[in-house]
């Protein structure tokens, strides 16, 4: 009887659950998801509150300290100009979710918009958009994004302009879809038929509607980019010295391989965790948003 009852109270408590509770509730449900959110939210904090957190300057060289394992003075073991490692992780947070963050901020905002417009009108403009998009994935994103900063100049802004350009028709294609299937709905039909502006349409109607898979996208897509911020960083086209860039630090310490391995294998576990971090978060969301998952 008590079972009886509590299946029932339960059943009950489900059906006065609103959509977004219900999408909370089974996201907070994914222990993995929930981990990966644990492991981003650390990493923010770190960035936030690096100048409180580092021992030490991420400039601050002490040659006869120089290489020193990990150890009590120095958590982290420090680089060949005897700079403390853990400090330098520490800031690299703040380079890698800057750029992370920024260039699919772009990528999402600029995607959306021609996403938008080609789904939206079609005919001609869908032609022009579509193939512009099919043109940028035929190339290997990383080729893509070496080919732009080399012509810009290597730099950290240049990156980040490098990695939202090469991201833009992944989500420009994604919102195009979606958008395809959306305007075809009864309430896009009305709000026509009443002579609703076509940018109120998109707006108010069309563009929040089409947004959960971005959401998703989105976040999956920083990890991409902050992998693609390394790669650029450890190839010099990328963060330039002294800034403590996660790439920039593996590429400046490839040599000590042997005799110092820590100096590589910390920013490497910087980006292997905050790069699982994202993915485990993406796929979260992906299951909680997408109702054909249920």
């Amino acid at each position: 009887m008590n079972a009886y009852l509590s299946q029932k109270l339960n059943r009950e408590e489900e059906k006065v659950l609103s959509p977004l509770q219900e999408k909370i509730r089974a996201f907070l449900q994914n222990k993995l998801a929930v981990t990966g959110s644990f492991i981003v939210f650390l990493f923010l904090l770190l960035a936030i509150f690096a100048p409180v957190i580092a021992p030490s300057g991420i400039n601050e060289q002490d040659l006869v300290k120089r290489l020193l394992p990990p150890g009590a003075g120095n958590f982290l073991g420090t680089d060949d100009f005897g700079r403390d490692i853990f400090s330098r992780v520490v800031y690299g947070a703040r380079i890698s979710l800057f750029v992370g963050f920024f260039s699919v901020l772009g990528s999402v905002a600029a995607g959306s918009l021609l996403g938008i417009v080609a789904g939206y009108y079609g005919k001609l403009l869908d032609a022009v958009i579509s193939r512009v998009f099919d043109i940028m994935l035929a190339f290997p994103s990383i080729l893509l994004a070496i080919a732009i900063v080399s012509i810009l100049g290597p730099s950290l802004e240049n990156a980040l302009l490098a990695i939202a350009i090469i991201n833009v028709p992944t989500f420009g294609r994604l919102i195009r879809s979606k958008v395809l299937s959306v305007k075809e709905e009864e309430y896009i039909t009305a709000a026509r038929a009443i002579g609703m502006k076509d940018s109120r349409i998109l707006f108010r109607h069309v563009l929040p509607n089409s947004f959960s898979p971005i959401i998703v996208q989105a976040t999956l897509a920083i990890a991409t980019a902050i992998i693609e911020a390394a790669a650029l960083g450890f190839l010099g086209l990328g963060a330039q010295a002294p800034n403590p860039e996660w790439g920039k630090m593996l590429a400046d310490s490839k040599q000590y391989l042997i005799d110092a391995p820590w100096t590589m294998f910390f920013p490497g576990l910087a980006i292997m965790l905050t790069v699982l971090g994202f993915n485990l978060m993406g796929d979260g969301l992906r299951d909680a948003l997408d109702p054909k998952m249920k």
